[in-house]
């Protein structure tokens, strides 16, 4: 997806964004793979939040990366928390139904309950999202059906100032895990890096000056969770600009954070599993 850039260039030089993190936006985005008409296809889902309000923004991508549609919904200060919007794309109807009337949320700007999100296809649920199953399938006049879209990838801006935190699964339908980064380096002549997965130490990384870029493996559910790391921000450069974890189920993905393409969760969505892309940011 284009919106998944590489977190590394060439030979691991760090490419992320350095500016403060008063420019950087509150967003969850949500990459799921389904098949429509045959062919492989992602549907990227985009929570935000600003003082405008919050905001959602839906897309569908083909496997070469063309846009075949994308939606907006604008910041609820000034739009229905509840609506539906039909479009066609190369002859084919797509119906999006979202309720977020009752919503609940936490720190973030991703729903945790009380609401739905569906995607229709020609008829067909493909995507749905949330915990009022009942009330989405009434509105389609659909018989419960299990979504056939999968969770492959899931990157969020995250702000702290020595603790960060997050939500996630490490696969399609798995357990949804707390997962906490603890990195201060202020005034600190040897800082530290630690990963606590539901409260319990995963990683440690001491001599951080040293080791600012690494990788790590941890299990998660018994299974393999490879973790990238680069906090050369937060020592060297802009101490409010943002670092950079990756949370990646496959053994291979050293290969890919290495190289110059990018994270293209559809042509890897079957050989790297699930990626958790988190931008940390230090707030002033």
């Amino acid at each position: 997806m284009r919106d998944f850039p590489s977190c590394f260039g060439e030979n691991g030089i760090q490419v992320v964004d350095s500016s403060s993190s008063k420019n950087a936006q509150n967003l969850v985005t949500c990459v799921y793979q389904c098949k429509l008409r045959g062919r492989f296809c992602l549907i990227t889902v985009t929570w935000t939040k600003s003082l405008m309000g919050q905001g959602l923004s839906i897309g569908i991508d083909n496997s070469s990366n063309q846009c075949l549609c994308k939606f907006d919904v604008k910041p609820w200060l000034f739009s229905k928390r509840k609506g539906c919007k039909n479009l066609e794309v190369d002859s084919s109807k797509i119906d999006i139904f979202w309720d977020l009337t009752n919503a609940k949320f936490g720190s973030g700007p991703e729903p945790l309950e009380g609401f739905y999100l569906v995607l229709v296809f020609n008829g067909e649920m493909v995507l749905l999202l949330g915990d009022l199953k009942r009330e989405a399938y009434k509105k389609i006049d659909s018989d419960p059906v299990r979504s056939k879209a999968i969770f492959v990838a899931k990157k969020e801006h995250i702000f702290g100032k020595k603790l960060y935190f997050s939500k996630t699964q490490f696969c399609d339908k798995g357990q949804v895990h707390d997962v906490v980064i603890e990195c201060d380096t202020v005034g600190l002549n040897d800082p530290s890096l630690v990963i606590r997965i539901d409260s319990k130490t995963v990683m440690q990384i001491k001599r951080l000056k040293w080791k600012f870029r690494g990788n790590y493996t941890i299990l998660v559910d018994g299974l393999p969770v490879e973790v990238f790391w680069d906090v050369h921000n937060w020592l060297f450069g802009n101490s409010m600009g943002n670092a950079v974890f990756m949370f990646q189920t496959s053994l291979s993905a050293e290969k890919l954070w290495s190289s110059q393409s990018v994270i293209d969760p559809y042509s890897q969505s079957q050989a790297l599993g699930f990626s958790l892309i988190l931008h940390a940011w230090k707030n002033e």
